[in-house]
C-alpha cells in the first residue's frame, strides 16, 4: 500500500492500537451475547466487558460513581440527550461563538420551536472565550452554558475551571469531542456537570461508540425509551442510571473496542500523550511560522491548543507593507488579494503528496466567522498519537512548495 500522512485525526483518530481490533474481534468471536438480558455465561461475560469499559473511562475522567456515565453512539447523541432531556420551556441558554454544529443546531431549533432562548457568548479572533463577559450574560432563567472545551478548527482550548468560576451555580455542559483521551480532563476539579464525548477520536475506539457523564443530583428526560434488560415487570422506563437512558442493544462490540482503546491510554499516560501532541504541534507550527503567503489561525502556541493546525494560502502581501502574512492568529484578510483555495491546496496535498487533511467549514460556521475565515474556511491538519516529527517536516515542506508556487 502506498505510504500516506494521515491528518485527520480531529474527524476520526486512524490508526487505532492494535489491542482495539482484538477486543472487538474478541467480543464477537468468544461472546457476542446481549449484556444484561440473560444469565448464562456469555452475557454476563458481555456485561463485564460494557462495565469495565465504564470504569475505565470514570478512571480516565476521574469520575466517582462509574454508573453516572451513559454509552451513546457519538458526542452528537449525547449533546442532544442533555439538551432534550434537561432543557425545558422558558429555559435560556449560552453557547460561545466555536461551537460545533452538533451543538448550534439542536439548540438552534430549541429556539425556533419557542422552546428555549440562545446567547453566543463571543470569542476573539484566535478562538479564545472571553470569561468576564459570561457573567453579563446570564439571566434569571440561564439553565444552562455549553463550552467547546477545545476548537475543531484551530484547536484553541478553553478555561473550564474559569468557565465554571464566572457561571457559578449555572450547570456546565462540556463539549469533549477534541479533547477527551488526548488532554487532561477532571470533572470534579473542572466543575464539569455535563460532559459530552465521542469514543473514535482521542479515545482510539471504534466509530459508533460515545458517552455521557452525568453529575450526582442531575437527571435528564431519556432520548428514547424501551428496554433495558432491568425491572422487566414494569411498563414504565428505569429512574436509575445507567438503564434510563440505555434503551435498546448497545453497539457492544464497539463498547469493548472503546474499553480497549482507553485502556491503551491508561498505560500511556494522559501527559505523555499531551506532550507528545505538543511536540508535533510546535514543530508544525515552527516550520511554517515564516511561510510567506500562509495565514495560520489559533492561538500558535502549542500548549494553548490541541494538535489541530489551520490555514489559508494567500498572495503576498504589496510590496512596503508592514503586515506580514504568516505566524498570525488569523490576520485581516482584507490586506491580501485572492490566493489558492482551501479546496485547491487540500486537494493538492490529498492527491500529489499524499498527506490527507480536511478542507472547508468542518461543521463550524459559526467558528469559522470568528476566526475570519468564512464561508470558503480552511485547510486543516490534525495531528494524533501516532504522526511522527519526521512527517510534520515532511508535511510542513509540502505546504512550502504549495505557498511558494
Amino acid at each position: 500500500m502506498k505510504k500516506f500522512i494521515y491528518l485527520d485525526n480531529a474527524a476520526t483518530s486512524f490508526p487505532k492500537p492494535p489491542q482495539v481490533f482484538k477486543a472487538m474481534e474478541h467480543f464477537m468471536k468468544e461472546v457476542g451475547a446481549n449484556p444484561g438480558r440473560s444469565g448464562h455465561p456469555l452475557s454476563l461475560e458481555a456485561s463485564r466487558i460494557v462495565q469495565n469499559t465504564r470504569e475505565k473511562l470514570a478512571a480516565l475522567f476521574n469520575i466517582k460513581n462509574p454508573e453516572r456515565i451513559v454509552f451513546t453512539m457519538n458526542v452528537t447523541e449525547s449533546l442532544n440527550t442533555v439538551f432534550n432531556g434537561f432543557l425545558k420551556r422558558g429555559d435560556h441558554v449560552i453557547i460561545t461563538s466555536m461551537e460545533h454544529n452538533s451543538v448550534v443546531r439542536p439548540l438552534k431549533y430549541l429556539e425556533e420551536s419557542g422552546v428555549v432562548s440562545l446567547s453566543i457568548a463571543p470569542c476573539d479572533h484566535k478562538g479564545f472565550l472571553d470569561t468576564e463577559e459570561l457573567p453579563r450574560l446570564i439571566k434569571k432563567n440561564t439553565a444552562l452554558v455549553v463550552l467547546n472545551h477545545a476548537s475543531n478548527v484551530c484547536g484553541t482550548i478553553q478555561d473550564i475551571r474559569a468557565v465554571k468560576e464566572a457561571i457559578r451555580e449555572v450547570p456546565l455542559l462540556v463539549d469533549a469531542a477534541q479533547t477527551a483521551g488526548c488532554y487532561p480532563i477532571d470533572v470534579e476539579r473542572d466543575g464539569i456537570d455535563f460532559l459530552g464525548f465521542t469514543g473514535h477520536k482521542a479515545l482510539l475506539g471504534p466509530q459508533g461508540t460515545g458517552g455521557l457523564y452525568i453529575r450526582e443530583g442531575l437527571s435528564l428526560r431519556p432520548l428514547k425509551r424501551g428496554g433495558t434488560g432491568s425491572i422487566s415487570e414494569k411498563i414504565t422506563q428505569p429512574d436509575f442510571l445507567p438503564d434510563a437512558l440505555e434503551s435498546g442493544t448497545q453497539n457492544n462490540v464497539g463498547i469493548a473496542g472503546l474499553g480497549a482503546g482507553v485502556d491503551f491510554i491508561l498505560q500511556q499516560g494522559i501527559s505523555k500523550i499531551r506532550e507528545h501532541e505538543q511536540v508535533l504541534t510546535s514543530t508544525l507550527l515552527k516550520n511554517l511560522f515564516d511561510v510567506q503567503g500562509l495565514t495560520i489561525y489559533g492561538p500558535l502556541k502549542a500548549e494553548k491548543q490541541t494538535a489541530t493546525v489551520s490555514v489559508t494560502f494567500e498572495t503576498i502581501l504589496p510590496t512596503g507593507t508592514e503586515h506580514l502574512p504568516s505566524g498570525c492568529g488569523a490576520i485581516n484578510l482584507g490586506w491580501l488579494e485572492d490566493g489558492l483555495s482551501p479546496s485547491e491546496a487540500g486537494g493538492i496535498l490529498n492527491k500529489k503528496y499524499d498527506i490527507f487533511v480536511r478542507v472547508g467549514l468542518h461543521c463550524a460556521p459559526l467558528a469559522h466567522q470568528t476566526l475570519g475565515t468564512y464561508p470558503d474556511g480552511t485547510v486543516r491538519l490534525s495531528m494524533g498519537y501516532f504522526n511522527t516529527i519526521e512527517e510534520m517536516e515532511v508535511v510542513a515542506g509540502a505546504i512550502r512548495k504549495i505557498a511558494e508556487s
